[in-house]
């Protein structure tokens, strides 16, 4: 998001998925005009409504604007102390230049703004929730120098010597030193949050001077999510079985005694499941060089494991079809799109690693079958499950949130299991927005999935590139947004073409 001059609309539905996904926000400001920090304010005000968290609004507004304030003015002096010819990092001009920074600056403070502009000196807000954390960053690519580094951490500690803002205040203009005191007063409002010095931290980072709160997620909210989100399993009573002919394949597929003549025969036996499978395996998703004609050759082609999981497919998403009907063209067309960037990345990319190939498909085209089932459920089923929630003392907000698509991995992954899903496709649902959780055998099947949901929503303008998770990007050798934009031109017209 870039700095305008009039009003900004705050873009909700974008706060929303960035705490749904778990990715970062991020708003960047070159002079932080009144407009930017009120855009700011709004965005943090809305970011902590949706978590639950409005005890906190007020108090870290104060402390984002501190913290902001701050780095304009380190950014700040850095121009300023470039134009008077002043080494910023030296003792004695340190305290030379500092003798009329205030006032120089304030006299011509357009000018010195200007100058951060040209120098690309900016000051960042990014905001992101993950693992029970709330993560809020003020960066500004102006790393503090050993004084400024020092006079922080002196005014860090003074603020423990404070019980309150009030004793703060006083204090501080009897000794006529005013100077640090919106620190001071920002570390005691933490603390009556519950927060302490712990919480806050200031590192510099390849050439970035970070000043970062992180704080815990409400636990009870998050318990009372995961009460709503298991009883929603338990209740879909009704949550269709699978028919007894893919029942039967399953058994046969996952008998290590089977034989691949076998397997066909019981498969082809289903006309339906004959004709669903074949129809996948001859898709523009999986380019065989040949057609395909008979489940034999299909088995032969792609492999038990391969077969395994597209039965799986196949029975999922019509047994999904039922309960979410398919007139819910966008939720459809993103499970399939992902599907479809899953296995092209993991031919491009893990071509090595078979296991990860064949299992990107199924992962990819189930990734948010909680939110999926949940977003479609019938009103009968969803007053029930509010009702069930009160009764348990549930407050109305968390299940607002759970409708709003929180927790919707972990949803997925109890359904999965209820459905008797490979344990790695259940492990891969519960972490697709999280892979550096999931389980090591499975994280670079997560990290791919993870990955091409991504790249299906980069492609929609959902996210920016800046929200990708480096490590994965690494990890899959994707080095710049240039790369990353090439792949996913590729994919969507390939997809465009695929007849899906």
């Amino acid at each position: 998001m870039a700095e305008q001059k009039k009003k900004i609309t705050v873009d909700i539905s974008k706060i929303k998925m960035a705490i749904r996904a778990g990715i970062p926000l991020s708003i960047t400001t070159y002079t932080l005009p009144k407009e930017m920090e009120e855009y700011m304010n709004s965005v943090l005000a809305v970011f902590l409504d949706e978590l639950n968290q409005r005890q906190m609004i007020e108090y870290l507004t104060y402390c984002l604007n501190e913290l902001m304030t701050n780095s304009k003015k380190a950014n700040t002096k850095r121009v300023y102390f470039r134009e008077k010819k002043l080494d910023i990092n030296n003792d004695t001009d340190y305290e030379k230049g500092m003798q009329d920074f205030k006032k120089d600056t304030l006299n011509n403070i357009n000018y010195y703004l200007r100058l951060q502009k040209e120098a690309g000196l900016y000051v960042k807000l990014v905001l992101q929730t993950r693992n029970g954390k709330i993560k809020v960053e003020v960066r500004n690519n102006a790393e503090l120098t050993v004084t400024e580094y020092k006079r922080m951490h002196d005014k860090l500690s003074r603020a423990q010597q404070y019980t309150s803002p009030d004793q703060a205040f006083s204090q501080i203009l009897d000794d006529s030193e005013g100077a640090g005191l919106g620190l001071i007063i920002m570390i005691l409002m933490l603390e009556k949050i519950g927060l302490t010095e712990e919480n806050f931290q200031i590192v510099c980072e390849n050439g970035e001077t970070i000043t970062r709160i992180i704080l815990p997620l409400n636990e009870t909210t998050q318990k009372n999510i995961a009460v709503v989100s298991h009883e929603f399993v338990k209740i879909i009573d009704d949550l269709p079985q699978f028919p007894d002919s893919i029942v039967r394949v399953n058994k046969l597929l996952n008998d290590p005694d089977s034989k691949m003549s076998d397997i066909a025969a019981t498969i082809s036996s289903d006309v339906s499941l004959t004709t669903d499978l074949l129809k996948l395996v001859n898709s523009a998703t999986f380019a065989l060089a040949s057609p395909c004609k008979s489940i034999g050759d299909a088995v032969k082609m792609i492999g038990i494991g391969g077969i395994r999981n597209m039965i799986i497919s196949v029975g999922s998403m019509n047994e999904l079809k039922k309960i979410a009907p398919d007139d819910k063209k966008e939720l459809w067309n993103h499970a399939y799109k992902v599907a479809f960037y899953s296995y092209n990345l993991a031919r491009n990319f893990c071509a090595s690693d078979r296991d990860v190939v064949e299992d990107s498909y199924i992962c990819g085209l189930l990734h948010d079958m909680g939110k999926l089932i949940f977003d479609t459920a019938r009103p009968e089923l969803m007053d029930k499950i509010k009702k069930l929630s009160a009764d348990k003392g549930v407050p109305n907000n968390a299940f607002e949130k759970l409708v709003a698509g929180v927790n919707h991995g972990e949803l997925g992954a109890l359904i999965a299991e209820k459905w008797n899903f490979p344990q790695s496709v259940i492990s891969v649902i519960r972490h697709h927005h999280e892979p550096d959780l999931a389980p090591q055998e499975v994280r670079k099947l997560t990290s791919l999935i993870y990955l091409a949901d991504m790249m299906v929503h980069y492609t929609n303008h959902d996210v920016d590139y800046y929200q990708f998770d480096d490590d994965v990007l690494v990890t899959l050798g994707i080095k710049n947004e240039q790369q990353l934009a090439k792949i996913c031109q590729r994919l969507e017209e390939a997809f465009s073409t695929s007849g899906r």
